[in-house]
């Protein structure tokens, strides 16, 4: 990899050894004196723009853990204070959260934008004496239960004036941001840094989960550390990279993968949903992770790019792109790195490579004239970006490889810090989820009897390493029946190995759907696939305990509309704008339950079941429904890594559910 300019500030660009550092502190000590006049973050669209060198960093982390301590929250080794930290990303965040470590506390963590009384329960459930929010928006949505709590003192993120607080909460001490720093630099003389021990306990992580009261996952500071020791195995940045951050940081994906991007000296760069694309041409970072909802948003403003050209240049563009795909995957069968067909013949092979001589020349004159542009609207300088926290759809792992932006998908779950597997830029394998990390150990085994299963034999996913967390916090019962004696962890994932260890994720083990002839369905590959489909935005399948698929269908309205012009009807929606004075006054009317769509889902559903590798009849989709509503955050369909809440989704619809299949 070549260093970004900013590299030339470091000591030295070969990767930090941490191997012998036992906790998040004091590796931030290592980091502060290696890389001291680097510059460690840009936070630009803060209230006013911050850049803070690593120096500069650690030094407000030093002076926020110095404030707690002089506000009361003093360390201890047997039972260190809890310390919910309730804010969305931002370089506050980190510094709070650094500190609070730093300070010997524990911290529990949660987004502001989580459910009032989830936020109440987990400040009782972690017995947190301290309370790091957000603003005042925030404090105010959880008063005036905190005064049941045994809350002493309450920072604030914000500059906002302390005293507006209520003045029936005289009993709790509230300062701001600047207050706490204040108070850390004037007490410095007396603050005692603490260093835990790798085994002690760093922070609790609140799953948001799909249903139910979320669980404390216990994460010592070795299950962070065992992060930052064995990613340099995938990746060396150089100090000064640049790297774009948007995801929740409350969310162990996104935090594991800070901490060790800080460990290496680079550069974060934060972003947002609404300026990520301006962020990504402005900041032109190295590396980023998201989630797959971000790579499809980010495709599916390139295909609107693309349906706002020409109709010649558009049947170009399809043309480079057909030719591309065939290309990529005949490269995939050379480099035995098609997941259909990890070993193939001599012939085989011999076919792929003669269709990659044939169609190079069109793939490479595709790049020049439009994967090139692509590439530049992402900023143009991606090393590699990596996708976790679900599966990653084949079309856009098809798209984002044809386009020449290299993507690493990933494994693991909030119980193991997260990160298990995660593919290589020398065997990025398409549709799987990459091998273990170093030290990490993964098992197959039949669900049922729980004895391990031959490599490529699906079965329930194992985990045991280094990563995999302390247990559920106050909830012993729940811990024991997911890691055993052994130290095996239950994902509850249900997956295949290959024979290089390469990890493949095929569904959730809860989320099986068994149909009445016995069959049990996986549902998450067939949602992949569905929503190839340009009419299909979200997809969600049901049909337990019945004799066929069904599937509930939030569909594509810009693109529905486009067809039904092309089809010379008018679709009709409750929101949608009456007819214009150039659009043709005799076009039919449509709704969403007029026949000619209903037809048209039917011929995409059918399609790209049927295109799915692996296809068997009962795949089939029969009935369906279409929703003018999706799946969001703010109606409490997905959670706030933009999962689907699929229990909650079923016992919203379960009326319409039930009538589908009646």
């Amino acid at each position: 990899m070549n260093p970004s300019p900013a590299a030339n500030t470091a000591q030295q660009s070969s990767p930090v050894d941490y191997n012998n550092v036992g906790s998040l502190p004091e590796m931030w000590a290592i980091a502060a004196e290696r890389f001291r006049d680097v510059l460690a973050l840009k936070d630009p669209h803060y209230k006013l723009a911050v850049e803070l060198t690593y120096g500069q960093l650690y030094q407000q982390i030093q002076q926020f853990a110095s404030g707690l301590q002089h506000f009361g929250i003093q360390s201890n080794p047997e039972a260190p204070p809890r310390v919910a930290l309730i804010a969305d990303n931002s370089h506050r965040w980190l510094i709070a959260d650094q500190g609070i470590m730093l300070a010997g506390a524990v911290d529990a963590v949660r987004s502001p934008q989580a459910d009032r009384q989830e936020l109440l329960y987990i400040l009782a459930h972690s017995d947190s004496v301290a309370l790091v929010a957000e603003d005042q928006a925030t404090l105010k949505n959880l008063q005036p239960q905190l005064q049941d709590l045994p809350i002493q003192l309450v920072v604030l993120l914000s500059d906002q004036d302390p005293s507006d607080q209520d003045p029936e909460d005289t009993a709790i001490k509230v300062v701001n941001f600047r207050q706490i720093l204040a108070a850390g630099a004037q007490a410095q003389a007396a603050f005692k840094p603490v260093f835990p021990s790798p085994e002690s306990l760093a922070t609790l992580m609140y799953t948001s989960g799909t249903s139910g009261q979320p669980k404390g996952v216990m994460l010592s500071h070795n299950n962070l550390m065992s992060q930052v020791r064995v990613l340099p195995e995938v990746v060396q940045p150089q100090p000064g990279s640049p790297v774009l951050s948007i995801l929740p940081v409350w969310h162990s994906y996104e935090r594991s993968f800070e901490n060790f991007i800080f460990s290496q000296g680079c550069t974060q760069i934060y972003t947002n949903i609404r300026r990520v694309k301006q962020d990504l041409q402005t900041f032109k970072p190295h590396y980023m992770v998201a989630v797959p909802r971000l790579w499809e948003s980010i495709y599916d403003g390139v295909q609107k790019q693309f349906r706002e050209q020409p109709e010649s240049k558009q049947r170009l563009i399809r043309f480079f792109l057909d030719a591309s795909r065939k290309y990529i995957q005949a490269r995939r069968v050379v480099e035995k790195l098609d997941l259909d067909n990890l070993e193939p013949s001599p012939l085989e092979q011999a076919k792929a490579r003669a269709q990659m001589i044939a169609l190079g020349p069109v793939h490479q004159l595709g790049d020049r004239l439009v994967y090139r542009q692509v590439r530049e609207a992402t900023g143009g300088k991606f090393e590699f970006i990596v996708s976790g926290g679900g599966s990653l759809a084949d079309y856009l792992e098809d798209f984002f490889e044809i386009v020449g932006i290299e993507i690493l998908g990933g494994y693991g779950l909030t119980e193991t810090t997260p990160i298990t597997n995660v593919r290589r830029p020398w065997r990025n394998l398409r549709g799987a989820d990459g091998q273990p990390l170093l030290e990490t150990q993964i098992r197959v085994v039949d669900p049922e009897t729980r004895q391990p299963l031959p490599t490529g034999k699906q079965g329930l996913i194992l985990i045991r390493g280094p990563q995999v967390m302390m247990g559920y916090s106050k909830n012993p019962e729940a811990t024991a029946k997911v890691i055993d004696l052994e130290g095996w962890f239950d994902s509850g994932d249900l997956g295949w190995v290959t024979d290089q260890d390469d990890l493949v994720i095929t569904g959730r083990a809860k989320d099986t759907i068994v149909l009445t002839n016995g069959e049990n369905i996986e549902p998450q590959p067939i949602e992949n696939a569905c929503v190839r489909s340009s009419y299909i935005d979200q997809i969600v399948l049901v049909g337990q305990d019945q004799r066929s698929l069904g599937a509930l269908i939030v569909p594509n309205l810009e693109a529905l509309q486009k067809w039904a012009l092309s089809q010379n009807y008018h679709l009709e929606l409750p929101e949608s704008e009456k007819l214009g004075p150039e659009t043709p006054k005799n076009l039919q009317t449509l709704s969403l339950e007029s026949k000619p769509i209903q037809d048209l889902f039917r011929q995409e559903l059918t399609r790209e079941v049927k295109n799915r590798p692996g296809y068997r009849p009962d795949d089939r989709i029969g009935p369906f429904s279409l929703l003018l509503e999706p799946f969001s955050i703010e109606n409490g369909l997905m959670t706030q890594k933009l999962s689907i809440r699929r229990p909650v989704v079923i016992e919203r619809y379960h009326d319409m559910i039930n009538g589908m299949f009646d």
